[in-house]
């Protein structure tokens, strides 16, 4: 990355960190995926037990490999228990210490806001899980709200029906085409802002661009 882009990036990132924090989430910038890792590693105690949303910006940074890794007790999708039996990795990520995720996009005035199909990742990120870890990529930052919506019936929806295979119009079209499709995924809309707990929810930001 051109290194003016770079140093504007990160300027507006630490404009959207400090909104964040006035809303009592903890924020922080990093310089890249190498220094996240190494945050988290130091964050995060040996055995504490995780659960993730599904998000391809886990997997781009390295953090789902690092969540798999042996040290943590990862509740990811496809776990078994000692039978072989599958496990509610769902239902099961209400009570362990952490939750990771990213966010569909975060406004300017320190808002997340985020969209689901089944509803399991925002219940998570609002309640149940101990500590919630928001990882987020420069290209998740929009102004406000009305930005928000946009971003996610113009990028993150379309581009994550394609992903997971589901037969609706924006897999189709390339945009929200307000579906009431079997496989709708823009089932339940969830803005978080000022926080009760201000020790709970813990924001990354990146200035590369990251996931959907």
């Amino acid at each position: 990355m051109d290194k003016n882009v770079k140093a504007a990036r990160m300027a507006t990132l630490e404009r959207v960190a400090g909104a964040l924090t006035a809303n009592r989430m903890e924020a922080r910038v990093v310089e890249n995926r190498e220094e996240l890792l190494e945050i988290l590693r130091g964050m995060l105690g040996k055995g504490d037990s995780i659960a993730s949303g599904g998000s391809m910006t886990l997997e781009e940074t390295g953090v789902n490999a690092l969540l798999s890794g042996g040290d943590y007790d990862f509740y990811f999708r496809g776990r078994t228990d000692e039978k072989g039996e599958p496990v509610d990795v769902l239902r099961a990520a209400f009570s362990c210490d952490w939750y990771f995720s990213s966010s569909n996009a975060i406004t300017e005035d320190g808002l997340l806001y985020n969209v689901d199909g089944n509803a399991n990742r925002v219940a998570a990120l609002c309640f149940g899980p101990k500590k919630v870890v928001i990882i987020a990529g420069y290209n998740k930052v929009v102004r406000n709200l009305h930005a928000a919506a946009e971003r996610v019936r113009a990028i993150a929806a379309p581009a994550n029906c394609i992903r997971l295979g589901k037969k609706t119009p924006c897999a189709s079209t390339g945009h929200c085409m307000d579906c009431k499709s079997p496989d709708h995924i823009c089932c339940d809309r969830v803005i978080q802002g000022f926080q009760r707990d201000p020790e709970r929810i813990k924001v990354f930001l990146l200035p590369e661009d990251f996931g959907y």
